[in-house]
């Protein structure tokens, strides 16, 4: 009886140990886990894996903003629009929206039987005025011998005299259609005249094709240069005086592109349109021959006028948490991380820094810089990690 006692004895003391650390190791890694619900804790290896850093407040310099839109244009010396002096027929068109053409180049011939006319009337005047001309030098010598009337040698200075104006007129007529006065006094007649491109360029448009009449007022091509191009932009009255040359703009193709490209303030208007009560801001681009922009882009651009300094964080330390802004705050590093989630007002965006219009935070306070994101849970919340 005694045996079985002591038996019964050992074995209610061996539990008794048992529960004893069982309670002992729950308390423990219940004291483990338990977190401010604020909080969020990495360790040293989670930090350094995710390769983040910390950081202060600084100072950085935010530059007021005037928004404006415009287009991608070139100088007027770039342009050119092509017609002809005289109506006609297309004889010949070869060329196509987006085909580069050179400086002298044929770009198209017209055909009219009155061009035929007017280099026959040259002709004509051409040979007369030899005549005329000997007959008016004949009567000066006679006259200044006092053998001729002075009659007949006026008469013959106004005959040589008219026909020389229509001769220099028709010479200037044919120059104008590019067909040349010498090899119409040589007999070479032609019934077409040819169009040539005044400047270097790329097509950009074409309204004619082979057979179609074309008046003098009708457009025929249009070529553009795109080697200087410039941003065009309209600024409201009340932003004009704050407007300089010099100033930086910033500006975006939002149709084709997010990047932002860079220019410069060159020209500000003087006069304001009394319809829209705007003024063109004149910009040139820093880099144009980087850029392949298109004529007639539209621009969305934002000027920088006056600057101020204020305190910033980098803009991956503030995170887009639901419809509010926070950044991590260090609260202890002594054994783990331990950051705390700080809701923060933010102002304005530059060269990626974002200024904190916040108080609650002090320029000596160790914000979490470099991600971040990855410790903010789906929900905005604050998550945990062991």
């Amino acid at each position: 009886m005694k045996n079985i006692f002591f038996i019964l004895l050992i074995a209610l003391t061996i539990t008794n140990c048992k529960n004893s650390d069982t309670k002992e190791i729950a308390q423990a890694q219940t004291e483990e886990t338990q977190h401010d619900d604020d909080e969020i804790h990495i360790n040293e290896n989670q930090f350094k894996s995710a390769k983040m850093e910390l950081g202060t407040l600084s100072k950085q310099e935010f530059p007021e903003i005037i928004k404006v839109t415009g287009m991608v244009d070139v100088p007027p010396q770039s342009k050119a629009v092509i017609t002809s002096y005289y109506a006609g027929n297309v004889k010949t068109s070869n060329l196509l929206i987006g085909d580069k053409v050179s400086k002298g180049q044929a770009l198209v011939t017209i055909a009219n039987p009155e061009f035929v006319d007017m280099q026959q009337s040259f002709l004509e005047i051409s040979e007369q005025l030899t005549y005329l001309k000997t007959e008016y030098n004949r009567q000066k010598t006679l006259f200044d011998e006092k053998i001729t009337s002075q009659k007949n040698y006026l008469k013959a200075k106004s005959d040589y005299d008219r026909q020389k104006a229509r001769f220099n007129g028709l010479r200037k007529k044919l120059q104008m259609i590019n067909i040349n006065p010498s090899s119409v006094q040589q007999g070479n007649i032609s019934s077409t005249i040819t169009l040539y491109s005044p400047i270097s360029g790329y097509v950009t448009k074409v309204n004619v094709s082979k057979g179609t009449y074309v008046s003098p007022q009708d457009i025929v091509l249009e070529i553009v240069n795109t080697d200087h191009v410039h941003i065009e932009l309209t600024a409201f009255e009340k932003d004009v005086l704050h407007i300089k040359k010099g100033q930086k703009i910033n500006f975006k193709i939002p149709e084709a592109s997010s990047e932002v490209f860079e220019a410069e303030v060159h020209l500000v208007g003087t006069a304001i349109d009394e319809n829209t009560r705007t003024v063109k801001v004149h910009g040139h681009l820093h880099d144009e021959k980087k850029n392949t922009f298109a004529v007639g882009m539209f621009v969305d651009a934002a000027i920088e006028t006056t600057s101020k300094q204020a305190f910033a964080l980098p803009e991956d330390a503030v995170i887009e948490n639901g419809e509010e802004f926070v950044v991590l705050l260090l609260d202890t590093n002594e054994k783990n991380y331990a950051f705390k989630t700080m809701e923060v007002k933010i102002g304005k965006k530059s060269n990626g820094f974002v200024e904190i219009l916040s108080k609650n935070i002090q320029p000596t306070d160790k914000i979490l810089i470099k991600g971040g994101f990855s410790l903010i849970d789906s929900e905005g919340g604050g998550g945990h990690s062991h």
